[in-house]
């Protein structure tokens, strides 16, 4: 069973990733924004990305390695939603089977 202190953490950081994201919307609904900040706000997932798969670059650990050489070819191929869910399914996967 899952503890109750890690099912609230849980939750409050779905809202706090929730709240984020609504929240920019409602500040930017009524704005045109310039190219440059078009492209910033673009860039951003991307930058998400790599801050949380950065770490595994100097990992010792054979499955982190292996997810990240994975994630980084299903990035060359496919767009930022497919490239997430093969990282995280290949992470759990890899895991798994390697330790």
């Amino acid at each position: 069973m899952i503890d109750p202190i890690v099912a609230v953490t849980i939750l409050l950081m779905a809202g706090v990733t929730y709240l984020t994201r609504i929240g920019g919307y409602v500040l930017l609904r009524n704005r045109v924004l310039s190219k440059r900040a078009t492209a910033v706000m673009e860039a951003a997932p991307g930058c998400v990305l790599i801050s949380v798969i950065a770490p595994d670059f100097v990992s010792n650990n054979p499955a982190d390695l292996l997810t990240l050489a994975i994630t980084i070819f299903a990035a060359t191929r496919f767009s930022m939603l497919p490239t997430v869910v093969i990282g995280i399914a290949s992470a759990g996967i890899c895991r798994a089977l390697i330790g």
